[in-house]
């Protein structure tokens, strides 16, 4: 049962929802570096990008926060979607709207919360730019003023995503059900059953485009010793920022995938091994650049890469071994580093 009650046009405006093709899709660089900007502006445990589901609320972008999605039916966002208006709760254990409720009570790490409505092109209630405390803070006209702006930048960055050819790609290839099934709910990248989706379609699009389809296997240094020290909260956070990392280290069109473990995949169209090796070495420095911030450690973390491009009457699996094998490659040649598979004879 939802305690928060539904809006009057809840139909139209789930179905507003679902037209806009973002619930289970891949976390986008430009809306985390939003909820970043969010999260160290107002120096908040949780900075999110939340669309109010039909029985949950589920997070596009997300700091602070280790889970994909949570219930609707315990949710501060369920208020700003009903309300379609800014929510503000400086203490959720005084204010007189929700001190003793369900959801007061059983949200413990929000306080203090704060969320400005997302809305589609025609004014319908989607979800909240929010963030949220464990401790209860002031918030004045100045912080309502530039959650405001924040929230602007990404209501209209949604809309312009909704009208890519990206987006229609996307909606043509896949359907809601199917890409629940394929996207990680750890890092919210692609799953294997993503890389395995996406790799025909690439290779088709390489060639399409009069291109090479290069493959970039990319593993996490010694990454069995940070669940050792830091325990798998720790881990767990390494993996998700590495994904973050990584995926602002490509570029959009390029498919960034999670094959299981510290193990990750990437799909780019390039010209040349110059090219595919550039990405690369992007992606070994967007990790390795600055230490990841745990609870309570800094870390250095690095990756090693192998990478490879298809070739000629090539199956995109043997072009995939041979990356793992460059991987390797690397791994033995001293970590942190990328190699080069050269295409079969």
């Amino acid at each position: 049962m939802l305690s928060v009650p539904l809006p009057a046009n809840e139909t139209e405006r789930q179905q507003a929802l679902d037209r806009l093709e973002l619930l289970d899709t891949p976390a986008d660089p430009y809306l985390d570096t939003l909820t970043r900007l969010a999260h160290d502006l107002f120096q908040v445990k949780m900075a999110l990008v939340t669309l109010v589901d039909r029985d949950r609320q589920w997070f596009k972008s997300r700091q602070g926060l280790d889970v994909a999605e949570t219930e609707r039916s315990l949710s501060y966002c369920s208020h700003v979607v009903l309300h379609d208006e800014p929510l503000i709760v400086e203490d959720s254990q005084v204010d007189q709207r929700f001190a003793g409720t369900e959801l007061a009570l059983n949200t413990p790490d929000v306080r203090f919360y704060a969320g400005w409505p997302l809305r589609d092109a025609d004014g319908m209630p989607l979800g909240t730019l929010c963030v949220a405390d464990p401790l209860p803070r002031q918030f004045d006209h100045q912080d309502r003023f530039k959650l405001r702006d924040l929230a602007y930048l990404t209501e209209n960055y949604l809309h312009l995503q909704h009208c890519s050819q990206q987006a229609s790609d996307l909606r043509d290839a896949l359907s809601r059900e199917q890409r629940k099934g394929m996207l990680d709910a750890l890092t919210q990248l692609w799953n294997r059953a993503g890389l395995l989706h996406f790799l025909p379609l690439e290779q088709a699009a390489a060639e399409h485009h009069q291109l090479r389809l290069g493959l970039i296997y990319c593993d996490l240094d010694h990454f069995k010793q940070v669940n050792d020290r830091h325990g798998h909260d720790g881990g767990d956070h390494v993996l998700w920022e590495s994904a973050r990392r990584m995926s602002s280290a490509v570029r959009p069109q390029d498919v960034v995938t999670r094959n299981g473990g510290e193990e990750f995949v990437i799909l780019t169209q390039v010209h040349d091994e110059q090219e595919l090796l550039q990405i690369a070495e992007r992606i070994r420095l967007a990790i390795a650049s600055q230490p990841m911030q745990l609870e309570d450690a800094q870390l250095q973390q690095t990756a090693s890469l192998g990478c490879a491009l298809l070739g000629p009457g090539e199956s995109a699996v043997d072009a995939l071994k041979r990356a793992d094998q460059a991987l390797y490659r690397a791994k033995h040649g001293g970590r942190n580093r990328t190699e080069f598979a050269p295409c079969p004879h």
